[in-house]
């Protein structure tokens, strides 16, 4: 079979490119593409330059400066601390801190960084994160206080090609007294944390600054806080300084000078010892702090740059609570050392005279129950000898007579059941107890034979060692109680609180508490040569005695209150020696060494002063006997 043979077909010619170039719609179509991508770069373009002049030209202009211009802080000292004489309580000392420049920092450095200086990695990574929200130019302290082997892992590694996020800066740290000496009326200083930045009242403060965070540093933190500087220099694009633009110098905090006398808080400290308790010393007749000790105490130098955890661990569980500022956040039971009050209360209501006598055999019975007395004081023991020898049963009879309403209505008077209005922050209230106080808070109601409890500084009622000074010194003052406070200013115009107590029914009260001290009653141990000293021994349960001779922390406190001269008050000083397991005459001899303190320097001064005004006459004083020497201690 053969097939027809079929004629190969040609091949088309190749396009004619000459014609095609000469063909219009060709050359049409490349000018219109040309001239969409001409748009398309002038929309880009004019797109920017909407963005850097007419949208954001700050941002842009300021992201430009910041190209050529860095900021360095200037960080301001905060106020020195000083007691009444103006000697340095709390000093700055300079040091240099680690920051971190944002617009250099590369997280990849992290490790390396925290490895060389000693850091934990996880805090730093979570400290840089937390700045994030925060402008470019703000830098990251991350590390305060540098030692001279934090400065040399910075010397050798801050350079351009290694870390350029690292620069120095010098800083001034708080300096505090060794031993923890004033560590909780002084407070401490720290970084602001997260939580206080959400708080209103920071609002003005920003993320990093070191503020008060206890005591005087916190409640004065606006006077004692300066003012930040800061210095602008060119520097290259990386990093180096080449010459200072502006400096603005920092503006330090304002000095503080406190009431506190630095001689007295010592002796304070020294008579304390490592006894778990606190001492407070004021004159009642302006409200003025002299010395206020609480242990035991911790070093408030640990907080001056950040604190350890180790160091925070070491304080927060120790048994003893040392961040607890006893002297105005102790509340408890005072004892025997609320026996005035209630002296004052059953005289002024009429309850009582002076010559109200009970017997004592060891005790008493008040509705079904025997309520003992720690001694048998025998027939016929009135106001004097109640008080100078603590007698519990005749104070069940006056507490029982007086009555819970009119015991609470005098304790309220004289401060207590609330705060005094100190000027530290964190100052507890107390309690006085009374019907219409147990319905409230306990929805119960009063039973009579809690009375007898209260009339002995027992029961519900609680009070602090500044509350206790304050009340105590304001009845001696007459009825003149003044706000305690601690900043050396003008309170003329501050009006005290006053109560017109009947000048006859405190001077009996006053007898009494002579008698404390100077009569053979409890409170011996106060007794100074040539000192008229009033007092009051308290010893407080703070559980059954049986459980407390089994736990050391159960035993009884040890109270002591007293004041001198006995009719002119200069000084009242309240002392609380915790557990203790003791009468309250054991804590008699701390306020003795407080009071001697007191005068002796008083003593100094008049003679300084003598001898200012008449050199003469001074040493004609000097020279003579003691018995004609004429300095007045009274």
């Amino acid at each position: 079979m053969s097939f027809p043979s079929v004629e190969p077909q040609h091949e088309l010619p190749p396009p004619d490119k000459t014609r095609l170039r000469d063909d219009p719609s060709f050359a049409s179509a490349k000018m219109h593409a040309f001239q969409y991508i001409a748009v398309g770069i002038f929309l880009v373009l004019v797109s920017g330059f909407w963005e850097l002049q007419i949208r954001s030209p700050e941002f842009y202009n300021e992201r430009a400066e910041r190209n050529r211009i860095k900021a360095f802080p200037l960080v301001a000292p905060r106020g020195k601390i000083l007691d009444r004489d103006g000697r340095v309580i709390v000093d700055n000392h300079s040091t240099w801190s680690l920051i971190l420049s944002r617009e250099s920092l590369k997280e990849e450095h992290l490790h390396e960084i925290a490895e060389g200086l000693h850091l934990d990695y996880d805090d730093l990574v979570k400290r840089v994160h937390r700045y994030k929200k925060r402008p470019k130019y703000e830098p990251i302290i991350i590390k305060e206080e540098l030692s001279s082997g934090d400065l040399a892992f910075v010397e050798a590694h801050k350079d351009p090609e290694t870390f350029p996020e690292m620069e120095l800066i010098e800083t001034q740290k708080r300096l505090y007294p060794q031993n923890g000496i004033l560590a909780h009326l002084i407070g401490y200083t720290g970084e602001i944390s997260e939580s206080e930045l959400d708080i209103p009242e920071f609002a003005k403060y920003n993320q990093g600054q070191i503020i008060g965070k206890t005591g005087i540093e916190k409640g004065y933190n606006d006077w004692l806080m300066g003012v930040d500087g800061e210095r602008r220099s060119i520097v290259d694009n990386l990093g180096r300084e080449h010459q200072i633009l502006e400096k603005k110098d920092a503006l330090p905090g304002k000095n503080l000078q406190l009431t506190i006398d630095l001689d007295l808080q010592v002796v304070a400290e020294l008579a304390l010892g490592d006894k778990r308790g606190a001492v407070v010393a004021l004159n009642p007749a302006n409200g003025e702090v002299l010395a206020m000790v609480s242990r035991p105490s911790f070093d408030p130098n640990k907080f001056a740059v950040r604190i350890k955890s180790k160091d925070w661990k070491e304080i927060t569980t120790d048994p003893g609570n040392p961040l607890l500022n006893r002297a105005i956040q102790a509340q408890l039971a005072p004892g025997s050392t609320f026996k005035p009050l209630v002296a004052l209360a059953g005289l002024e209501s009429g309850a009582i005279d002076e010559n109200s006598a009970f017997n004592c055999g060891g005790g008493g019975t008040f509705y079904g129950h025997f309520s003992g007395c720690w001694a048998v004081h025998g027939p016929g023991v009135a106001l004097h000898k109640g008080m100078a020898q603590s007698c519990d049963t005749y104070f069940y009879n006056v507490g029982n007579k007086t009555g819970i309403d009119t015991l609470a209505f005098y304790a309220k008077q004289a401060g207590l059941g609330q705060k005094s209005g100190i000027d530290l922050p964190a100052e507890a209230a107390g309690i006085v107890p009374s019907p219409e106080w147990k319905l409230r808070t306990q929805r119960q109601k009063w039973f009579a034979g809690e009375t007898i409890s209260v009339s002995i500084g027992q029961g519900a009622l609680t009070v602090t060692p500044l509350q206790l000074a304050r009340a105590i010194g304001g009845m001696a003052m007459g009825g003149v109680w003044h706000r305690p406070h601690l900043v050396r200013a003008d309170t003329d115009k501050e009006k005290p609180m006053e109560w017109a107590l009947n000048p006859e029914n405190v001077r009996k009260v006053i007898y009494g508490m002579y008698g404390v001290v100077n009569e053979g009653g409890t409170g011996g141990r106060a007794k100074l040569p040539g000192i008229d000293v009033c007092g009051k021994t308290g010893s407080a349960q703070t559980t059954s005695a049986e459980y407390a001779r089994a736990h050391k922390e159960a035993r009884d406190n040890a109270w002591f209150i007293a004041y001198a001269p006995c009719y002119k008050p200069e000084i009242v000083i309240s002392v609380l020696w915790e557990n203790s397991g003791l009468h309250g005459q054991f804590a008699a001899p701390i306020a003795r060494d407080v009071m001697k303190s007191y005068f002796d320097k008083k003593v100094r001064q008049q003679e300084a002063e003598l001898l200012h005004r008449n050199p003469a006459s001074a040493l004609a004083a000097a020279l003579a006997p003691p018995s004609e020497q004429k300095v007045r201690i009274n």
